[in-house]
């Protein structure tokens, strides 16, 4: 069977090592249902893209059960047979196996199970094998999966059955890009943690480099913050270290441009022009938008500041005086 994977997205917390709750309204009613529900033995489908933290959650639920926290497998459902499938389930209900602690199944990429796996696993459950047994410590099954579960179901991919006995609670997790106000957070907490592996100082997180995460899209979600962050530490420059996240943003932002650049000259100047608004935007901010100290700022004069004002969207600009 595949071996159990390391958790990547984590904090110190109360009573918990190695998990960020996040402050986002994005996040907190996964998390609000996690705190309230995984003292039961409810059955939990974790639903999120790759990168957005569903090992570590599945985790994190395991660690808050009721009982004392035993054995956590991990099984990778893609290629998996019902062979092994049924061994692994059955291993975990051996008497006297976990000695009164908890027992969680996590099943990772469970739309990947095939036909036969499906019709294993719902047996095994009709078949009461979730249920405690003298001797026997119950299981709390996870599962996780990044596409849409109810749409394969609908399309005939997933058994129906299995489908509601896997949902007793589903928690949702936002990509990160929806997570704006934990970037800051997890970013922090990553370059302490890979600081402390490589021994090696925290960099620190200026402005310019907040901005940069910020304004960054995230398509490996969590996943691509903490490699993002480790290559910082162990580099000991984030100019260098962020480089690849600046080309990514400036070819996104200019990609779309009347449907596709065709010459260079074209993209170049629309580079030139986004990185332009974002100074000035930037030297706004940091003046309170009074635009004389920001021309002062930028080395350009006001007259010039106005005029470039006009050329692109902007707020509405105060405080000139």
């Amino acid at each position: 069977m595949p071996a159990e994977t390391t958790a990547t997205c984590s904090v110190e917390r109360p009573n918990q090592s190695g998990f960020v709750w996040g402050e986002s309204p994005a996040i907190e009613p996964s998390n609000r249902l996690l705190l309230e529900l995984a003292a039961t033995d409810i059955p939990f489908l974790l639903v999120g893209e790759s990168g957005t933290g569903k090992d570590v959650y599945a985790r994190t639920i395991h660690l808050h059960a009721g009982r004392k926290a035993g054995e956590f497998k991990k099984i990778v459902c893609a290629g998996v047979t019902p062979q092994q499938l049924l061994r692994e389930l059955n291993r975990n209900r051996e008497p006297g196996a976990w000695d009164g602690k908890s027992c969680t199944i996590y099943l990772d990429e469970i739309e990947m199970l095939n036909p036969d796996c499906q019709r294993q696993l719902l047996t095994f459950l009709s078949d009461e094998g979730m249920d405690s047994a003298e001797g026997v410590s119950p299981i709390r099954l996870i599962s996780s999966t990044t596409c849409d579960l109810e749409k394969e179901v609908e399309q005939g991919r997933f058994r129906r059955e299995l489908y509601f006995r896997l949902n007793g609670a589903c928690l949702r997790l936002p990509p990160l890009r929806e997570r704006g106000e934990d970037i800051g957070l997890l970013a922090a907490h990553f370059l302490n943690r890979h600081a402390e592996e490589l021994k090696k100082r925290v960099p620190p997180l200026n402005q310019q480099t907040r901005e940069l995460l910020m304004a960054y899209h995230w398509p490996g979600n969590i996943r691509e913050l903490e490699n993002a962050m480790r290559k910082m530490v162990a580099l000991g420059d984030s100019n260098l270290a962020l480089q690849d996240l600046r080309v990514a943003r400036m070819v996104r932002s200019t990609s779309g441009i009347q449907g596709g650049v065709s010459s260079l000259k074209k993209a170049a100047r629309a580079a030139s022009r986004q990185t332009e608004r974002e100074l000035i935007l930037r030297a706004l901010q940091r003046t309170k938008w009074n635009r004389k100290r920001a021309a002062q700022e930028l080395q350009i004069s006001y007259k010039s500041l106005l005029y470039k004002l006009k050329q692109i969207e902007t707020p509405e600009t105060r405080n000139d005086e």
